[in-house]
């Protein structure tokens, strides 16, 4: 039925199913732009991008040499005059000559959640920087035992104004922008931690990757994590966590049973030693439910060893209904987790050969359909759900360090180590000449086709 219907018919059944096609068929022809240039003048390679998510128009990029700059990517600040591309100049740049200016890599960026005018710097140099946007001065300045390697801040937040920061320290440090001061040290990873990510569907909920090899869940109102994800805990599919039976859980007597050996359920004379035994092994039960019950579970995660990858956890990234999170490691592996189950879903994702000491930036299209990975020099294009490799995109030179796809706009810019921002977007639509409209239109009149203006009736004189 749906194959004999044109996209007028099919819209007017169903509106939003043509829109979502045409959406997601423009997502699968990505390239590289030949409308927008940004112009990236830096002295090192480019390790974290964000375009912020109240206007969509900001970018951030940290890069190598200490510098930040920002882009406007609505505006263009001058147009190429042989290719007529829009080139996209740095608005403004941070850099070492700044009084409070990083003197190493700027390792990651982020956008202040609630507007534009201010943004969090995480570097090499131990410090988290939070910076004015207008007077582009470092109003707030925290220090870090080691190299910071990802900052973050929650974007449904509405009751705190944390930064959490993972550097080489074990423990995860959340920083107050209200106080300027460091409220919460999170303990449970035994190395770095490479990647920081706040839940998008709960304020207090935060995801941390280590060197380690673990993912942690931490619920930040009570001490220790209180999940632990394990790559051998697997599920085909989303479902429900099942309840695993313990050896001290009491199973029900089947109905059979008492039918064969009567004698068996009744119950044992006073004086008898067998009462005695089964009593103090049913109090011995009880005393080990209520210990595991009084047991604090932050404690009981600290005691798991679980690892989600063999090897350090390099990135993490949820899905943008925040059901599912996907993480990316130094055994060169992507992985597609289920928050709630926290299970991981066995998505093969083919060819992924990711940076084995350096924290990676992956992206994931506002649909949730594509993933996109930063592979050696190229990106592959996933579909989320599958792991089938849908596109390679080729453009930069050197090893690709971050990508960040546009949360408004069908655009996706990643950074590389060759020091440049590459902006990918569909294709433009094809131009048709008028001219050569009008003489394809006269070649058919003189064949003796008749062909009727869009704009005339096909009866009128």
């Amino acid at each position: 039925m749906w194959r004999d219907l044109n996209a007028r018919e099919l819209g007017a059944i169903r509106p939003g199913l043509v829109i979502t096609n045409v959406s997601s068929r423009r997502l699968h022809s990505l390239e590289l732009s030949t409308q927008k240039e940004i112009v990236s003048d830096y002295d090192g390679g480019i390790n974290n991008l964000q375009v912020d998510r109240t206007e969509g128009r900001y970018l951030l990029a940290g890069s190598s040499d200490g510098s930040v700059g920002c882009y406007d990517t609505l505006h263009r600040t001058s147009v190429e005059s042989h290719s007529r591309s829009h080139i996209h100049d740095a608005i403004f740049k941070v850099d070492r000559r700044n009084p409070r200016g990083h003197k190493y890599a700027v390792s990651s960026v982020q956008w202040y959640p609630v507007d534009t005018g201010l943004f969090v710097t995480g570097s090499f140099d131990h410090h988290v920087n939070v910076w004015d946007t207008n007077n582009l001065q470092a109003e707030l300045q925290f220090d870090m035992p080691g190299k910071v390697h990802s900052v973050s801040m929650s974007q449904v937040a509405t009751s705190h104004m944390l930064i959490a920061v993972g550097s080489e320290d074990p423990m995860v440090r959340l920083c107050d922008i209200a106080t300027g001061a460091c409220t919460h040290t999170l303990v449970g990873h035994r190395d770095a931690v490479l990647a920081v990510q706040w839940s998008i569907s709960c304020e207090w909920t935060l995801y941390t990757g280590s060197c380690d090899g673990a993912i942690r869940f931490w619920d930040i109102r009570r001490a220790g994590s209180h999940k632990v994800l394990d790559q051998h805990n697997s599920q085909m599919g989303r479902r429900h966590p099942v309840l695993k039976s313990t050896p001290d859980r009491v199973r029900p007597i089947p109905r059979d049973a008492a039918k064969e050996s009567p004698t068996k359920l009744l119950k044992p004379a006073s004086g008898d030693k067998s009462t005695k035994t089964s009593s103090s092994h049913g109090k011995s039960i009880a005393k080990k439910v209520a210990t595991a019950k009084r047991l604090h579970p932050g404690m009981a995660s600290v005691e798991n060893r679980a690892t989600a990858h063999y090897g350090a956890v390099t990135s993490l990234t949820p899905t943008n209904d925040g059901q599912f999170l996907v993480s990316a490691g130094a055994d060169s592996r992507v992985k597609l987790w289920d928050v709630d189950s926290g299970c991981n879903t066995l998505v093969n994702y083919e060819n992924t050969r990711m940076q084995r000491s350096k924290a990676t930036q992956l992206a994931v299209s506002p649909d949730s359909s594509l993933l996109f990975v930063p592979t050696s020099t190229v990106i592959r294009v996933y579909n989320l759900w599958t792991g089938r490799v849908l596109k390679t995109l080729r453009g930069h030179y050197d090893t690709v360090n971050c990508c960040e796809f546009h949360p408004y706009a069908q655009e996706m810019y990643s950074g590389s180590n060759d020091r440049k921002i590459l902006l990918w977007s569909p294709p433009p639509p094809v131009e048709v000449d008028e001219d050569e409209k009008e003489g394809k239109d006269g070649g058919a009149s003189e064949k003796g086709a008749f062909k009727a203006r869009p704009d005339e009736d096909a009866w009128s004189d």
